[in-house]
Formats: C-alpha cells, structure tokens, sequence
C-alpha cells in the first residue's frame, strides 16, 4: 500500500474543487485533487450549449436559496463576479454578455477549464482523474483517505467539492452527503432545481400540439402554506419558457422549478406585453368577421392561439362571440394558472437545491464548525443560485474562500 502526506486532499475537480485548489497552492500548500471522472470539470464543459455561463454581471445575494440566504454574502463580497473576470482577461478569453448580465466565453467552455487546469498546474497542484475514495477516517488532527488504487492519502484538510445529485449520467453522486453525515453535519433537503416541469397525461393531451411552441412569458407561483418551500419572497421570472412533451421548460420556467413544490400551481402570462382582453375587444370592433384563432394568433404563436380557442370551446368568427367569453379567453392568455404534477428529476435538473447545512459552516472559510479541517465548497452546500451564470459565481466565490484557509 502507497502512502502520501498532503496538506490538503480535494475531492472534485469541478469549479469549485479546482478554484480552492488554485488558492490553496498558492499559498504553499501541498494539494492534490482527486475526481472520479476521466477529465475535469464536465459540467463546465456541458454548460451553456458548450460556451460556458460562467459567472452574472449582476450576482448579489437575491439570487440565491438557502435556508439562510446570508450565508453566501461573505464569500461572494470576497471574491466576485469582477474578480473572476480578470482572471478571465488575463487568459486571453474572449467573452460576451447575453441578457440579463450573463456571460459566456467566444469559443468554447473548454477554454474556463484550461485556464483553471493550467492554473493549478502553475500553484503546484496534482491533480488524478478516475480515482475514488473509499474510506474516510479522522486520526488525531488529519484525515486518512483510502483511495480505489490502494493509496492511503494522509492530510490535514478535507475538502469536498463533489457537487450535488444533478446530471447523473455525468457521474453525480450524493457522496459529499454521505461525508456530511458521516462526520454528523446536519443536511436540509434536497431536490432536482432548474428543471422542467412535468404535467399528467390528460393535459399533456390537450396540449400535445404545442410540443415545440416558445414564447416569452412571466412565470410566477403562489406560496402553499402547507409546503415546505423555501422561505421569504418568491420572485417572478420573465424569460422565454418552452412546451415539451412533458410539459414545460424554458428559463422562465427552470427559475420557477426552484420555488415551486408538488400540489402547488404556477401562474403563466404568455404575453407579458399585451392586455389580451382590450386586443380581442378592439379587434372584433374593427375586424368582427376575422376568426377568433386568427386575431389571437396575431398576439400570440398561431398554434398556441388554436389549441387556446379549442380549449375554451370558441369557434367562428369574433362578432359572433360574447364579449365575457373573450376577456375568460385572454385571462387564459395573461394568467394561465396550471398545476404541474412533477418535474423531469435529477436527469434533467441543473443543480440540486439544498444540500449541507450552512449553519455547521464558518461563512468566511466554508469549514466545518465541529470538525476543523473538514471543508464543503460549492452545490454540495445549501446554497442554490438562479439559472444564468450564478451558480458558477458561488463555486468560484466559495472555492477561493475555502483555499484561503484549507
């Protein structure tokens, strides 16, 4: 059997394992970082159709869910949005914002890796891919880790950076859990977050002709009292959401995923822009022998307004419909209210909401409270961020502040 002596092991080669590998080795530290999969950081790669979001121009603490939304201040003031940027520049890679102050690289995710990789190379970090642990132990001060190849990996730091459940066919596992539980840190609940939702047969029927249709809409849904959502303001999303063979999906509706829970219902206005009712009333003024699908197809996607006018059993011409059943049709229109009966699940799910409790973390350095050397970084921690480059922020914020101190 091979021993080693570390001064600190990382566990996950993604953001933020790689991040606090590159502060750590700076600061003198013998690191080595260890990853099961065969390269390192695959979600970036994956990320934002392969050019990477990786960080949000206009990150603050409102776009993230926690038990304790505040908890995330400390690391994200410390290293933000702008300091990870330069790093960006100072590689030479090229970047663009989209909306909504999401940044995304010229070419190629793979361009956020090698930076990171030749980063951790030039602190002195080793990093071992397709290697995994399989036993954790605490001796006196340090941490013996046995890894599959035989290796005995003594260090006096532990970091965990193994993510969440989500994309499991990547390799995601609930491992950083079963270390959190271990060493008796409480966890909060865990869920699929930034995914789409799901509806039962006899709507998806119904609808089964919209498969394909996107629109721009505000999602937003109404707090159960009998949920177990997160606490405190449930914003609205306005951003193109997308009808599946599922259900729905979209950013709108991913932001959604995030605050909504089983049994409750969300609340879609599919043209944010348009007071659907006063359109309709005018147009059977003007135009009153045109068909009721045609004038609504003039707002909103032909196929949309169709499978809407069926639904509500309207048929013919617009003169020939009462006026109260044209403002119960575009309240269809600005408020569509539908409860979904699930979501697609870790498969689909970008994140995995909640995680190791903040509260057994020390908010400056991500380590544990009751077991000094034992750290947490990123999405296996309960903090969440919005889709759009925010959860990136937080392993790169998170990272960098768990390497300041590990």
């Amino acid at each position: 059997m091979k021993n080693e002596t570390l001064d600190v092991l990382i566990v996950g080669a993604g953001a933020a394992g790689m991040m606090c590998a590159i502060e750590a080795g700076k600061r003198g530290r013998r690191v080595r970082v260890i990853d099961h999969a065969r390269a390192p950081g695959e979600k970036i790669r994956i990320s934002g159709g392969g050019r990477c979001n990786f960080t949000n121009l206009g990150t603050s603490g409102a776009n993230f869910l926690s038990e304790n939304p505040r908890f995330a201040l400390s690391a994200l003031k410390r290293f933000t949005q702008h300091d990870f940027l330069k790093m960006v520049e100072r590689h030479g890679i090229a970047w663009h914002e989209k909306t909504l102050g999401q940044l995304f690289c010229d070419d190629s995710a793979k361009q956020i890796i090698r930076m990171l990789t030749d980063e951790m190379k030039a602190a002195g970090v080793t990093l071992s891919l397709g290697l995994g642990v399989t036993a954790i132990s605490r001796s006196g001060d340090r941490f013996e880790v046995a890894l599959d190849d035989g290796t005995r990996v003594s260090a006096a730091s532990l970091v965990v950076a193994t993510g969440g459940k989500s994309i499991p066919k990547m390799g995601a596992t609930g491992w950083g859990y079963e270390v959190a539980r271990q060493f008796g840190l409480r966890l909060t609940e865990t869920r699929p977050a930034l995914v789409p939702l799901t509806f039962e047969p006899t709507l998806l029927e119904q609808l089964f002709p919209l498969a394909g249709v996107a629109v721009d809409a505000i999602v937003k849904t109404a707090p159960n009292p009998a949920s177990s959502s997160p606490k405190g303001d449930r914003p609205q999303f306005k951003e193109a959401m997308l009808f599946t063979h599922r259900g729905l999906s979209g950013p709108s509706i991913l932001q959604i995923s995030s605050y909504w829970r089983e049994g409750e219902a969300i609340t879609v206005n599919m043209a944010p822009s348009e007071d659907v009712a006063a359109r309709m009333l005018a147009a059977k003024t003007e135009n009153g022998k045109q068909a009721v699908h045609t004038a609504l197809g003039h707002i909103i996607p032909r196929r949309l307004a169709e499978v809407i006018c069926a639904r509500e059993g309207l048929a013919g011409k617009l003169a020939e419909v009462g006026d109260k059943k044209l403002r119960a049709m575009a309240e269809t229109v600005n408020a569509w209210t539908v409860k979904p009966v699930g979501s697609e699940g870790y498969r689909t799910a970008e994140v995995t909401l909640g995680g190791v409790d903040t509260a057994a973390l020390d908010q400056q350095t991500m380590e544990a409270k009751t077991v000094p050397g034992l750290f947490f970084i990123g999405e296996v921690v309960d903090v969440t961020g919005w889709l759009g480059g925010y959860n990136f922020q937080w392993a790169w914020s998170s990272g960098w502040a768990a390497g300041q101190s590990c």
